[in-house]
């Protein structure tokens, strides 16, 4: 008995903790060093990357993150209370605010396309979950690890890059955040699946979109 309730403490311990790790708002980020290490775009001065990186972490991790957090506090909820549905809207839309001014950022100084299209595609995928969430509990960590395995099929099949290695982990990570979820009984299975595809299909479909747009 007390074997498996240590068992059961331990994988929910490593449920919130892997939940956290992946973080919707780490995943412009992540995609982004993967690009700039297996895609051409390695050849950018170091500078540059960093400089692209840095703003990228302000404004869809750093800055959400503390203004979300200035709410709650504001608020003295506590987390699980935070995270009822009715609740998460301002989250969302503070999100979804700080992920524009990023993409603004990025026009304003000419960073190339082939970077923005992940923040566009971020955004989407934060704006279609705020929608949905006003009347069911989508898992928006299903949806943005759905949009960054929507990113790297879709960089594959534009530019041509090798990216097995990396889809393959993307998918075993996918389906350990989706447990993950379920596991803390944040969703159900139905709403971690609905949340991949919608951030599978929201990802292809802008990135493609908008590269061949820029190509054409």
């Amino acid at each position: 008995m007390i074997r498996e309730l240590i068992t059961e403490k331990n994988l929910i311990i490593l449920a919130r903790t892997f939940s956290i790790v992946f973080n919707p708002f780490y995943l412009p980020l992540l995609g982004l060093i993967v690009l700039f290490w297996c895609s051409y775009m390695s050849l950018y001065p170091l500078m540059y990357k960093f400089t692209v990186l840095g703003m990228v972490y302000l404004f869809t991790i750093l800055l959400p993150t503390y203004l979300i957090r200035l709410y709650n506090n504001y608020h003295g909820w506590k987390f699980f209370e935070f995270r009822q549905r009715e609740r998460r809207m301002i989250p969302y839309i503070i999100s979804i605010v700080c992920y524009f001014v990023c993409f603004y950022m990025m026009d304003y100084f000419h960073i190339p396309h082939f970077i923005s299209t992940i923040l566009a595609a971020a955004l989407a995928i934060q704006m279609v979950c705020a929608l949905i969430n006003v009347w069911w509990n989508i898992s928006t960590h299903s949806a943005g690890v759905g949009g960054a395995t929507g990113s790297l099929i879709a960089f594959s099949l534009l530019f041509g890059f090798y990216l097995l290695w990396w889809l393959s982990l993307t998918l075993i990570i996918s389906g350990m955040v989706a447990s993950c979820r379920i596991i803390l009984r944040q969703h159900t299975l139905s709403q971690v699946i609905v949340g991949y595809l919608v951030g599978l299909l929201i990802s292809m479909s802008i990135i493609i979109f908008i590269n061949l747009y820029n190509l054409s």
